[in-house]
């Protein structure tokens, strides 16, 4: 594992924005883990959470391109990514959001910032049924644009009841495009395993992988 994901990952247990225990997910499965990306609730812990998505963002992507974040979780992101890639990747990137509703006085439309044009990355927390995602889509398309990545802070690699692939992948095989992710569920296992703090969670943890996980 990287310095940089292991720092990540401490940062996020030490915060309880990783939590271990049970936890019964939307899907109704239970799950020994819990990522709760609202969590970063702070200056200090937004501003960090940015600087690793810029570090991803700045690594994979060397072409120019700007940033979308799709309401709610996505519009703190964008803005804070934009920063701070300007700020310690030198690179000045536009950042624009949607609004839920599309707004009929004054600028009207329904997208706050910078018009959508080349290439965007679309930034957000996770991925689990892809709607977010379709949407946002839909949204850069229309607009002339063209969607070329996906970041996201957390990739749980999870395959729902009767699918053969993660939402992830098939996000990447929908759109052919490459999902950029901070995290996965196997830099969690391996973290786990890895850190004798949190030892004891690891075998629960890995059985789910095992049970749930894509390849």
């Amino acid at each position: 594992m990287s310095n940089l994901k292991g720092e990540f990952l401490d940062i996020c247990v030490r915060n309880k924005i990783l939590c271990f225990g049970e936890f019964t997910l939307k899907s109704g499965r239970s799950s020994p883990y819990f990522f709760n990306a609202g969590l970063f609730n702070t200056g200090e812990l937004l501003r960090q959470l940015a600087k690793f998505y810029a570090l991803l963002i700045s690594a994979e992507l060397k072409n120019d391109f700007m940033l979308y974040g799709p309401a709610y979780k996505g519009i703190p992101l964008a803005a804070a990514i934009a920063v701070q890639l300007a700020n310690h990747q030198k690179r000045n990137v536009a950042y624009a959001f949607n609004r839920k509703e599309t707004k009929h006085h004054g600028e009207g439309g329904n997208i706050v910032g910078a018009a959508l044009n080349g290439d965007v990355v679309i930034v957000d927390d996770v991925i689990t049924a892809g709607t977010s995602i379709n949407e946002s889509v839909k949204i850069i398309k229309s607009a002339g644009a063209k969607p070329c990545a996906i970041a996201i802070a957390l990739d749980r690699q999870e395959i729902a009841d009767g699918d053969t692939q993660s939402a992830v992948q098939k996000i990447e095989q929908q759109y052919n495009m490459p999902v950029l992710s901070l995290l996965n569920m196997d830099d969690l296992v391996n973290y786990l395993r890895s850190t004798q703090e949190y030892r004891q969670y690891y075998d629960a943890v890995a059985a789910y992988r095992d049970a749930y996980g894509s390849n």
